[in-house]
C-alpha cells in the first residue's frame, strides 16, 4: 500500500507540473530583458519575435493621404513588458525598454460610419531601444540615447538603416524635447 501511495504522489506531481509548463508555454513569456531578443553584441538590431502578444499596445497613429479623405498608413506601436508603468513612474523611457512600430499601407472605403481607413499591407517595422548609457559608441544606428532601425516587411533580421542621423532620426526632431518620441499620442502613458 506504501508503494502505490508513493506512486499516485508521483504520478499526481508530474502531471500538476505537465499542466503548469503547458500552460507557460501556451502563455507566452516575454525574455527576461526585452533587449535579449532584439539586439546582439554588437549593437545590431532585429525585429522581436511575438511583439504582438508579448508587448503591450502603446498607441496608433493614421497618416492622413496626400490628397482626398482617408490615411495613407497607418503605424501601431508596441511597447516591451514594463516599459508603461515604469515611464508612468518616471516620466522616462526605461533603459532597455524596446519600441516596435508596424506601418501598414491603408485601404480607406465609405462604410455606414463614414469614411474609413484601416491597415492593410505591412509594409514593414521601425524598432528602437532606450539607451541612456551609450552600450554601441561605435555603431551608427546607435545615438541620442536609442538604438534606432529600419525593417523592410520581407527582412526582419536585417536592417536598411545606416545611420540614425540619416535614415531615422529626421522624422523625431519635433519630438526631441520629449526624448525623441512623441509622448502624446499615447494616451496610455497619462493616466
Amino acid at each position: 500500500m506504501k508503494f502505490s501511495r508513493t506512486a499516485g504522489l508521483a504520478v499526481i506531481v508530474a502531471l500538476v507540473a505537465g499542466t503548469v509548463a503547458a500552460l507557460a508555454q501556451m502563455k507566452g513569456t516575454a525574455p527576461a530583458t526585452p533587449t535579449a531578443s532584439v539586439v546582439d553584441s554588437a549593437g545590431n538590431l532585429r525585429v522581436p519575435e511575438d511583439y504582438r502578444t508579448l508587448y503591450q499596445a502603446l498607441g496608433t497613429w493614421a497618416i492622413a493621404a496626400d490628397s482626398g479623405q482617408g490615411s495613407k498608413e497607418m503605424h501601431a506601436v508596441y511597447a516591451s513588458p514594463g516599459t508603461i508603468d515604469a515611464y508612468r513612474k518616471t516620466g522616462n523611457y526605461p533603459d532597455g525598454a524596446v519600441l516596435v512600430k508596424e506601418v501598414f499601407e491603408t485601404s480607406t472605403n465609405e462604410l455606414t460610419t463614414g469614411t474609413v481607413s484601416h491597415a492593410d499591407k505591412l509594409k514593414g517595422w521601425f524598432v528602437m531601444v532606450k539607451d541612456s548609457k551609450g552600450t554601441h559608441p561605435d555603431n551608427p544606428l546607435w545615438g541620442d540615447g536609442w538604438g534606432w532601425s529600419w525593417f523592410d516587411v520581407d527582412k526582419p533580421l536585417k536592417t536598411t538603416s545606416t545611420d540614425y542621423r540619416t535614415d531615422c532620426q529626421g522624422c523625431h526632431v519635433p519630438a526631441q524635447a520629449t526624448d525623441w518620441i512623441y509622448v502624446n499620442g499615447y494616451p496610455v502613458l497619462h493616466r
